[in-house]
């Protein structure tokens, strides 16, 4: 699915506002660039991302998104700097912003749309398209 698509269905997740619509149109590019990238199996872009979020130091905000608790937040240079460069580029080139706005953006919509994509506290499995379905999110 492309990131568009996907960013349609994430927009809807998000509650398809003006704040939603945009964030879930960046989230869909970020999960589909990170796909591409090779730093998502299909399908499990979502696994590749939160594993990022791991790796650069935000294990326990990723950890409340996924849980059943409250979200804990992130900034916008703690997301630029758990996402590869030329993977933000490339979303902040697909919304026509910068990498910074970007990284803020993404910052603000992550922890509701992993909280809502991780029903139970699981990692879901099979493609995030199918998931966002079957909810009917």
């Amino acid at each position: 699915m492309a990131g568009n698509d996907l960013g349609s269905l994430l927009g809807g997740l998000l509650g398809g506002g003006q704040s939603g619509g945009t964030g879930g149109n960046m989230l869909g590019s970020l999960l589909s660039a990170l796909t591409q990238n090779g730093q998502g199996a299909s399908g499990d872009a979502l696994g590749g991302l939160l594993d990022m979020l791991t790796t650069a130091g935000l294990a326990e905000q990723k950890a409340s998104w996924v849980g059943t608790g409250e979200n804990q937040s992130v900034t916008g240079a703690q997301i630029r700097e758990a996402l590869p460069d030329e993977t933000l580029k490339q979303v902040a080139d697909e919304a026509g912003v910068t990498p910074d706005v970007a990284a803020t953006e993404l910052a603000q919509v992550l922890p509701t749309a992993v909280d809502k994509l991780t029903p139970n506290g699981q990692i879901p499995t099979g493609s995030l398209e199918d998931l966002i379905k079957r909810q009917q999110l």
